[in-house]
């Protein structure tokens, strides 16, 4: 789901996310994010898949920070939100929160880099898929990096 607050993805905690104290383990929550961005990319008719197959690259995280105010734990139902903040030639941002009953647990902020699925080297995001991200943005985000 789409709207103002960004795309929302909902997941629940299982057992594995969890430590022995029943509190998801932190780098669980970049796996949620990274759903969460796969996700959003899907609903955007951008396949990661055919994105590999048919352009040659794909995209891959650069940087990732995150900030962890409250913990998430076992059977938890987890709304993860991602807006995409900032869109370059060649990597977009996304700023990410994970929320529980509409309590903020944490926020993130996710580079992601366009690479050539062969040399993983950086290249431009492929044009037609540029486009597809563009309309997601105001025009004051689309510098050059």
């Amino acid at each position: 789901m789409t709207g103002e607050q960004g795309f929302v993805w909902r997941i629940r905690v299982y057992f594995e996310d969890t430590d022995s104290a029943g509190v998801v383990y932190h780098a669980n929550y970049l796996k949620f994010m990274e759903r969460a961005r796969t996700e959003w990319l899907r609903m955007l008719g951008v396949g990661q898949g055919e994105l590999s197959d048919t352009e040659g690259v794909q995209f891959v995280v650069r940087e990732a920070r995150l900030r962890l105010r409250q913990p998430a734990r076992y059977d938890d139902e987890l709304e993860i939100v991602s807006r995409m903040v900032l869109l370059r030639p060649m990597r977009m941002r996304f700023a990410q929160q994970v929320r529980c009953r509409g309590v903020l647990l944490v926020e993130g902020d996710v580079d992601v880099v366009c690479v050539d699925k062969m040399t993983f080297k950086p290249v431009g995001i492929p044009d037609k898929i540029s486009t597809i991200l563009r309309q997601q943005l105001s025009g004051d985000l689309l510098e050059d990096w």
